[in-house]
């Protein structure tokens, strides 16, 4: 077993994802103490690898991989960890890495951290933090084995370390193409909608604590005033009270707006992927231990309507 770190990639229509620069980043501190190396590896064509600040940037450049097959992206890593034997594998805990991550738990019977937040050497072995209940509880965990398993939240670790300008060298596909069971059908995309949030200065985005339908209507009068739009979480746009356009989150839509103030939000990491990079984020949320509280520059332990009106009332 070697003392190389091994960082799969994620990427989205050609480009690589923020999660992987995170993840390289991280991974050249952590190979830094275990004197390894940094192997990124990219699976699909017409994917720009060459930015990654990794040490060495393997890519998988097969057409028939261009959009994501867990079957086919699980089986090349599979046989790639076996060829390396890295000490450390790093996947982003997202739709991809949950499907990655356990498959090659299973298959080689090595640990596998969840939710991990934070990764550091301590005596020469690897300490991680995994975050539980929402970001309530933060569990330390020291694996055993030769061989150890991360799977990493979005946004835990700066994307700038992780940028840097290493050629990808194509490797063949380890597996054969032909025989997979699972193929790869359609994208498909949500509908266009009103309007644009991502290109939106100020945001007034609501969760689950809006409470129903018809109190979206006070976040649409707040917004007015400020002249904001109004977007969402997840679990608003799943219960139909706003269209999928307004979505923030890894399975929405990212945004960078000067204003992002949150109504009713508790801060999922799905949620923090899309608009941590705001310039100034206001959290109303009456669970004071909401991790939103975390990142937010201010909050307010409180109710959201009151909030809401008392604002109203000013404006």
């Amino acid at each position: 077993m070697s003392k190389d770190i091994l960082v799969v990639a994620e990427h989205f229509n050609g480009k690589i994802a923020d999660v992987t620069f995170e993840m390289v980043g991280k991974a050249r501190e952590l190979a830094a103490g275990l004197g390894g190396k940094v192997v990124a590896l990219v699976i699909g064509a017409g994917v720009e690898a060459n930015d990654l600040a990794s040490d060495a940037t393997l890519q998988v450049n097969e057409p028939a991989l261009t959009e994501f097959n867990p079957e086919a992206y699980a089986r090349i890593v599979e046989a790639v960890v076996q060829e390396q034997a890295p000490r450390l594998v790093m996947f982003g805990w997202t739709s991809m890495g949950m499907d990655l991550a356990a498959w090659l738990s299973g298959r080689t019977g090595a640990p596998c951290a969840a939710y991990v937040r934070d990764l550091r050497l301590e005596n020469g072995g690897l300490v991680i933090s995994c975050q539980a209940y929402n970001g309530k509880l933060i569990a330390e965990v020291e694996p055993q084995g030769e061989m150890t398993i991360a799977a990493c939240l979005a946004g835990s670790f700066p994307t700038e370390a992780g940028r840097g300008a290493t050629a990808a060298t194509s490797i063949p596909s380890p597996i054969a193409l032909d025989s997979l069971r699972v193929r790869f059908v359609e994208a498909i995309q949500p509908p266009p909608g009103d309007v644009d949030i991502t290109t939106q200065a100020k945001l007034v985005a609501v969760g689950r604590g809006i409470g129903g339908k018809e109190n979206i209507e006070l976040a649409e009068e707040l917004a007015e005033k400020l002249g904001a739009v109004v977007a969402a979480s997840r679990p608003v746009v799943d219960a139909g009270w706003l269209p999928r356009t307004r979505q923030v989150g890894k399975s929405g839509l990212k945004v960078k707006p000067k204003l992002y103030l949150m109504l009713g939000i508790s801060g999922a990491p799905e949620h923090l992927e899309g608009m941590k990079d705001a310039e100034l984020i206001i959290a109303i949320n009456t669970d004071k231990k909401a991790p939103i509280f975390n990142v937010a520059h201010y909050g307010a332990t409180a109710d959201l309507f009151e909030v809401a009106e008392a604002m109203l009332e000013l404006l």
